[in-house]
């Protein structure tokens, strides 16, 4: 298992929060997503597929992009 960390925008509030990690921790092949408003940035960990992580996130509206080192959400 490793980690994969996004680049999360268009996030405003706590539902938008809720939304883009229940989209992530439906994706076959997640373990865990942790989203965070304030840095935009979402952590997932498992086995699954960056594209298919991107494609969640934009189902729900937002934009994402892979950042190549893992980063931490605080």
């Amino acid at each position: 298992m490793s980690d994969m960390t996004l680049k999360i925008t268009g996030m405003t509030c706590a539902h938008c929060v809720r939304a883009v990690t229940q989209a992530l921790a439906q994706v076959p092949g997640v373990a865990k997503a942790q989203v965070s408003l304030e840095s935009g940035l979402a952590v997932i960990s498992g086995t699954a597929d960056g594209d298919d992580l991107m494609l969640a996130v934009t189902s729900e509206g937002y934009a994402a992009t892979v950042l190549t080192s893992p980063a931490p959400l605080a």
